[in-house]
């Protein structure tokens, strides 16, 4: 018992950090999360503290929202007391219809009085079950103009306390289909809804939606629900279903009841099952390919895979001949040079493509397929010589000469297999060897072995966290430093943690003398003060390589009188700031930038951080989410003076 309440209490120590933040406006889901190009439509959005709300905020351009409606849960004595108004109005209108007379009467008003408190209760119905994190909605009426670019966005709601965090929000080109948003359902809702005259919410299997491809399938998925949308396809086609559902709420905001596990599945007119699937490789997101038999009606049906469900059970799925990417090889190429890269996947136009980029880092790589592009793959591009991997190098035998500082692209070409690498070195030499592939999309859970001649294990990883990878709960690739203890010959084996393999377990291994660095993470993504306030902010240094040296922090272009206090001591991970903005702040948004200066070898390194939300999964798993704007929103109502 004493071990369950220790378990108990850690789970709440954790969860302490989203609850105790103030309360500043947070939202839980939207949907439908995105729309189509030139296309204007309504999108709920569930949260908490919403109250008062002004106004929505997209990152990039080419997108406008108006608020139309906010509704939230009444209080029970609040729905007592409009219940109990209802009941005497029912009671007036049958005295006044039974016996009429000068001092009974109905009247115009009493009818429209009627009708608001109906419309009130049926709107805002108390539900005391339901989760408060998402129990409040705002609908918002979003034009997306036709000349707005396609790709992910962010939505953030603003409301006299500030600006809330944002959620994924997409711009597509595909016609879009909706299923209605999901209501509040539970027998004491159901009874309300008979009572006050609204609309039960339909039980049981529902027919299925019919659309035409290429579509976006929009839903929510409520407890024991399943969707199910009605196409017509053709003998021959490559149908690809690709499901977004984690990928929009990666995190939920009471953990419960946990993740949403789609899961797509189709059938042919008769009930046949073709196809099903609930994931794709090490993403939890269902990817589903089939090649389409016969002319005929189909059915795409999405689920939960353990039939669970709630309002911010979100999903967005693109179906049609859609061009998809399962493989490239390499996974990166010289910054600077251009690189034929080999590409695997459907309905895809080519199986190569010329790629270059003038910058050293993580790119997007999109293939054309005729109307469409494919997903983007992430595509590194580095700054070292490069070489590919030359088989047969199974065996320190036969292993593959290579010379540091190197870039080799492989491939674990089938189960079982395995790369060794042969370096020369000194004692007293340091050696990092690292692996990049799960960061790159490759289904690769590499491992990393480093020996001597003698075949004496001096250092072995099979994961290696880097707290700069998004929302990844599997760090599957694999990173090594090691001193070296004399001069000599070494070997480097490169595997799969599982034994399997393929063209697309490809990877990239990069065998260097540390190469110190560090990225930036700015917390929270958005900050709300008053002006002539101090507001905290949290900045993480993801270092690497063995860079401990300080970090120097402040805002960059910021307007006058906006100053950050603090900064990032010698091996210092993260650091708690002081933000102070300036009485003379007008009230409104405006962009923030932080920016940490650090010497490494002699030399100053200038790095920007990302703006970022600290979330949870889980009870568990806690993530610096990425997001794509710092936002300081300054409002008279917004947090006082902290010390």
């Amino acid at each position: 018992m004493r071990l369950l309440c220790g378990f108990i209490l850690g789970l709440l120590a954790g969860a302490l950090p989203l609850a105790a933040q103030p309360r500043e406006p947070n939202i839980g889901y939207v949907y439908p999360a995105g729309g189509r190009l030139g296309a204007t439509f309504e999108v709920v959005v569930g949260g908490q503290y919403l109250n008062g709300v002004t106004g929505a905020h997209f990152s990039g351009d080419g997108l406008r929202a108006e608020v139309l409606e906010y509704n939230r849960p009444l209080p029970q004595n609040r729905f007592n007391e409009l219940r109990e108004e209802w009941q005497e109005l029912q009671r007036k209108r049958m005295a006044a219809r039974q016996q009429p007379n000068p001092t009974n009467t109905w009247t115009g008003a009493d009818e429209k009085r009627m009708a608001e408190i109906r419309d009130t209760i049926l709107k805002n119905p108390p539900n005391r079950q339901g989760n408060p994190a998402i129990a409040e909605r705002v609908t918002v009426k979003v034009t997306v103009a036709p000349e707005a670019a396609p790709g992910a966005r962010e939505l953030r709601l603003a409301t006299p306390m500030g600006l809330s965090n944002p959620l994924v929000f997409r711009v597509g080109e595909w016609p879009e289909f909706f299923k209605p948003p999901a209501q509040s359902v539970g027998p004491e809702i159901e009874r309300l809804r008979r009572q006050f005259g609204g609309p039960a919410v339909a039980a049981g299997a529902q027919s299925p939606l019919r659309v035409t491809l290429p579509a976006v399938l929009n839903g929510q998925i409520m407890p024991g629900a399943v969707d199910r949308f009605r196409f017509t396809a053709r003998a021959g086609q490559e149908l690809v279903a690709v499901a977004s559902a984690r990928s929009l709420i990666p995190y939920l905001a009471d953990a419960v009841p946990g993740w949403f596990q789609a899961t797509l599945a189709l059938y042919d007119a008769k009930g046949n099952e073709l196809a099903y699937v609930d994931d794709f490789r090490f993403r939890p997101d269902p990817v589903l390919h089939c090649v389409i038999p016969h002319d005929g009606d189909y059915v795409l049906e999405v689920k939960d895979a353990i039939y669970r469900g709630r309002e911010d059970f979100v999903y967005r799925i693109e179906v049609g001949e859609l061009p998809y990417v399962t493989g490239v090889f390499p996974l990166g190429a010289p910054a600077g040079a251009t690189t034929t890269v080999e590409l695997a996947g459907w309905n895809l136009p080519t199986n190569q493509v010329a790629w270059s980029h003038s910058e050293p880092g993580l790119h997007p790589l999109s293939v054309p397929g005729g109307k469409q592009v494919s997903q983007p793959l992430p595509f590194h591009t580095g700054t070292l010589p490069e070489c590919r991997e030359q088989e047969p190098n199974d065996t320190p035998r036969h292993a593959q000469g290579i010379a540091p500082p190197v870039l080799v692209n492989g491939r674990i070409e089938k189960a079982g297999d395995e790369d060794v690498f042969q370096i020369s070195g000194r004692a007293g030499e340091a050696v990092v060897a690292e692996v990049w592939a799960r960061r790159l999309e490759s289904p690769l859970d590499s491992v990393l072995t480093l020996t001597d001649a003698a075949g004496r294990q001096l250092a072995f990883n099979d994961d290696c966290e880097d707290k700069g990878c998004g929302l990844n709960t599997h760090h599957a690739d694999s990173y090594v430093r090691l001193t070296l203890p004399k001069d000599g010959a070494y070997f480097i084996r490169v595997a799969d943690r599982q034994g399997k393999g393929g063209a697309e377990y490809a990877y990239r291994l990069r065998v260097s003398a540390p190469q110190p660095d560090f990225e930036l993470r700015v917390v929270p993504s958005a900050i709300n003060a008053r002006p002539g306030a101090s507001v905290p902010v949290t900045v993480y240094a993801l270092r690497k390589d063995g860079f401990t040296n300080e970090v120097k922090l402040a805002l960059q272009n910021a307007p006058p009188g906006f100053l950050l206090r603090g900064g990032l001591s010698t091996g210092e991970d993260q650091a708690k700031l002081t933000l102070l903005v300036p009485a003379s702040a007008r009230p409104g948004l405006m962009d923030l930038s932080v920016a940490g200066r650090a010497t490494i070898a002699g030399r100053e390194v200038v790095r920007t951080a990302v703006p970022a939300d600290d979330r949870m999964q889980a009870f568990f798993y806690r993530h610096l989410v990425p997001a794509q704007e710092l936002k300081l929103a300054v409002s008279e109502r917004g947090p006082r003076r902290v010390r």
